[in-house]
């Protein structure tokens, strides 16, 4: 059981978050700026700040790093409460870029972009030292690129790690904890929104938790309805990392990860219900299991933020006010 369930997904997991921490900090570095200098303008409207939180969760590839940048600046005073509830909102669609690529099952090709990537870095540290063809050049001309470089990096370690954990599927089947497990899940949904908020909690990545749903279910593995039901327990579990960065943090910023909390937990309460009815609506889309599950993801998402955003814009949240 070691050799063909715990230390595949063990070295699995590890491949993918470190590709995840990779990617996103390769591509803070090159849009940090951008976000700073466009942040007030971009959340005018909570319409506006979905928007602009959507792309910039689908650059960062991190729902969590975008909430807790908030939280961030609100602490600072640099952005007013009713500001950031937008914000959170396009913070869980923009997320949903990941899950869709994955579910895409281009793990194939992440053997030749890792050293596509890896090669046109180096390329681009050394024409920053040494210049081109050996000339002087401008230092950090060639950043934006190197930072590019390494983010496509990251994304393929990210399909890497998907490809190590597709090899438990067959184990996975014949084990009884795992088949206890979806023989529960199938008779009470519930069971599995509890597993996919505990290993998301425990992991502190939904995306991860997902993936691999997405890979189980892609084997056949696992049910598209368990599946779907996971994809709600990560969206629960992933707020535990805001509540952790809500410790010791301002009162604003505390308000900030709560709300978070009860948007992604009213939001999988009130699916759990329609489980059958969304993937009734994701069969459409695909008939891959898989990429079942990764559209499921996104429909959920968009349409809790914009089941949400007209609350957004009740006058209420701009009288609230924090001292300290």
């Amino acid at each position: 059981m070691f050799h063909t369930i715990i230390f595949p997904v063990v070295y699995g997991l590890i491949i993918f978050l470190a590709g995840m921490k990779v990617m996103e900090a390769a591509l803070g570095s090159w849009a940090g700026p951008l976000l700073s200098s466009f942040l007030q303008k971009a959340t005018a409207s909570p319409l506006k700040g979905m928007l602009f939180s959507t792309g910039i969760t689908a650059v960062l590839q991190s729902s969590t790093a975008v909430t807790v940048l908030t939280m961030g600046l609100v602490n600072a005073g640099l952005l007013s409460f009713d500001r950031t509830l937008g914000i959170i909102l396009g913070s869980n669609i923009g997320t949903c870029i990941t899950t869709e690529l994955i579910g895409l099952q281009i793990g194939q090709i992440a053997l030749p972009l890792l050293g596509v990537s890896i090669v046109v870095w180096a390329a681009a540290v050394l024409f920053d030292e040494y210049g081109l063809f050996g000339k002087s050049g401008k230092a950090g001309r060639f950043k934006p690129i190197q930072l590019m470089a390494l983010a496509a990096a990251g994304f393929a370690m990210v399909m890497l790690g998907i490809r190590v954990m597709q090899m438990i599927g067959p184990s996975l089947e014949t084990s009884g904890l795992f088949g206890w497990f979806i023989a529960q899940s199938t008779h009470n949904l519930w069971w599995s929104l509890a597993a996919g908020a505990a290993l998301t909690a425990l992991m502190h990545s939904s995306a991860a938790v997902i993936g691999l749903a997405i890979v189980l279910a892609a084997s056949g593995t696992l049910p598209v309805a368990v599946g779907i039901g996971i994809v709600l327990g990560a969206n629960v579990g992933t707020c535990v990392t805001a509540v952790i960065a809500a410790v010791g943090s301002t009162k604003s910023g505390q308000f900030v990860a709560w709300t978070h909390v009860v948007l992604n937990v009213g939001g999988a309460l009130l699916f759990m219900p329609f489980i059958p009815q969304l993937q009734l609506a994701v069969s459409w889309l695909s008939a891959e299991s898989g990429a079942q599950i990764a559209h499921a993801q996104t429909l959920f998402n968009i349409l809790c933020s914009l089941a949400a955003l007209p609350l957004c814009y009740l006058p209420a949240w701009k009288k609230i006010r924090f001292h300290g």
